[in-house]
């Protein structure tokens, strides 16, 4: 039973990729549009269905055509993408901003005479953050490219 699990493990990923099983939704000139089921640990759990916790969420992945690349609609592939770039991601858009947060309001507590008022500058400077990953949504769309394997 230990070797199943561990080539479950494997299949999933490897020292330097992430692999997800999709299914291609559709297809048009550019793109494969790849269903994915996300699931949480509670979603695989025996009492999910007592328990409203449990998570499964569809997402649609848009991946870039390559020349050879000839999918049909239904049928099941495996999409992945770099460990690091998934690393990079969280940082973008977790890690980063929880700095953010916490310095400015470090700063701000010694500057700002109002506990109050420090923490709503330090979270109003997440929309500056944000806005300035927004303006670059179409850089990091080329970075942080899924293929199909």
């Amino acid at each position: 039973m230990m070797n199943v699990k561990q080539n479950e493990v494997n299949d999933v990923c490897s020292t330097d990729t992430i692999r997800h099983k999709g299914i291609v939704n559709k297809t048009d000139e550019h793109y494969n549009y790849v269903s994915i089921v996300a699931q949480s640990a509670c979603a695989g759990c025996h009492a999910k269905s007592a328990c409203n916790v449990s998570d499964l969420n569809e997402e649609i992945m848009k991946i870039p055509k390559k020349p050879n690349d000839n999918y049909n609609t239904g049928q099941m592939v495996y999409v992945k993408m770099k460990k690091s770039l998934g690393t990079m991601a969280v940082m973008l858009g977790y890690f980063f901003p929880f700095l953010l947060v916490l310095i400015s309001l470090i700063i701000l507590l010694n500057v700002v005479s109002s506990e109050g008022l420090a923490g709503l500058i330090s979270l109003g400077l997440l929309v500056p953050y944000y806005l300035i990953l927004y303006v670059y949504r179409n850089h990091l769309n080329k970075t942080f490219v899924f293929e199909i394997e």
